[in-house]
């Protein structure tokens, strides 16, 4: 059982890593880095020498080798394959537990995970599967952190049958709006709107809900984008509105939550109010500053935490039949 607890624990670290990476990735402009699955222009990594290039090149004329973009592109498989190799390692240790339900979905989900990198790059960056491909990596990490506590011995749960029951409703308005940010990044559309607090003066003459959530299917390439700059400043607005819902929402159930419960539930409230805080503030800056890189990676970042806590949250409330309730 504590070789089994290492490689959870180990899991999710590295699954932290690889939402960093990703992020990186796709901001960086790298999500066609490699155009490719899963090598890199042929092959198992960067081309680097000068006959290698060539070949490259001869493969793929349409897409020059941009050796900064593919490594990134690269690094970021090497290591979401390690942690599938980590995964499958952590499947067959339950097994011998018993402990076998929860980490085969893990398995089930990081295969599928890796589906959608490799249509990523075969469907050219679509939009879809750009945040399918995001909401994968936040579910897996909540689903790793989950199987953690599951390991852990269970606490004693006293909290008002009310905020168990509006713990649902709260969790999908926080993954509906990371869904409208991975939306949001998917179609390019994170500096349509640069003045605070809505849009530029004007906006609500340009609001274009159709295109705006259409599907764009049938283009060969997705990269940069594809919708009109009216659909992108609707997409952003409504990421903007989703954030201000999501803030009142989910900090009111936090503070509910630290108020009438101890213990675990408690800390984990106030780790939410925190990440809360900083996910607004994060996102506030990259409008100020304009998305700076480095900035807008820890925004991702985040956001899966918090995520991940709320989800821990539901699974402490959930864990037990037997648990008191006021």
């Amino acid at each position: 059982m504590k070789a089994l607890k290492h490689l959870v624990t180990s899991s999710i670290v590295l699954t932290m890593l690889v939402i960093i990476l990703g992020a990186y990735t796709r901001l960086t402009d790298a999500g066609l880095g490699c155009p490719d699955w899963p090598g890199c222009y042929g092959f198992l990594k960067v081309p680097q020498q000068a006959h290698h290039i060539e070949q490259a090149q001869a493969l793929f004329p349409e897409r020059p080798l941009e050796s900064h973009k593919a490594w990134n592109e690269m690094i970021h498989r090497y290591f979401a394959g390690t942690l599938g190799l980590l995964i499958l390692a952590i499947f067959l240790f339950s097994l011998k537990h018993k402990r076998v339900v929860l980490p085969s979905l893990i398995l089930a989900l990081v295969v599928f995970q890796a589906a959608l990198g490799m249509w990523t790059v075969t469907l050219a960056l679509h939009p879809v599967i750009v945040m399918g491909h995001l909401l994968g990596g936040f579910t897996l990490l909540s689903l790793l952190a989950v199987y953690w506590w599951q390991l852990q011995p269970a606490p004693l749960i006293v909290v008002k049958q009310s905020l168990k029951l509006m713990f649902w409703p709260v969790l999908l308005v926080l993954v509906a709006q990371i869904a409208l940010g991975g939306w949001t990044a998917a179609n390019y559309a994170a500096l349509s709107c640069i003045q605070l607090p809505v849009c530029e003066p004007g906006w609500t003459n340009q609001l274009n809900f159709d295109e705006a959530f259409s599907l764009h299917l049938g283009y060969d390439n997705y990269e940069y984008g594809v919708m009109s700059q009216s659909a992108r400043a609707t997409v952003h607005v409504m990421h903007r509105v989703g954030a201000v819902i999501t803030l009142v929402v989910v900090a009111a159930y936090a503070i509910a939550l630290w108020r009438s419960s101890s213990g675990v539930l408690k800390k984990l409230a106030l780790a939410v109010l925190a990440l809360l805080v900083l996910q607004f503030s994060l996102g506030l800056a990259n409008v100020v500053l304009h998305l700076p890189l480095g900035n807008a990676v820890a925004h991702n970042f985040v956001a899966a935490n918090l995520v991940m806590c709320l989800v821990v949250i539901g699974y402490q409330l959930h864990r037990n039949k037997e648990s008191a309730y006021a």
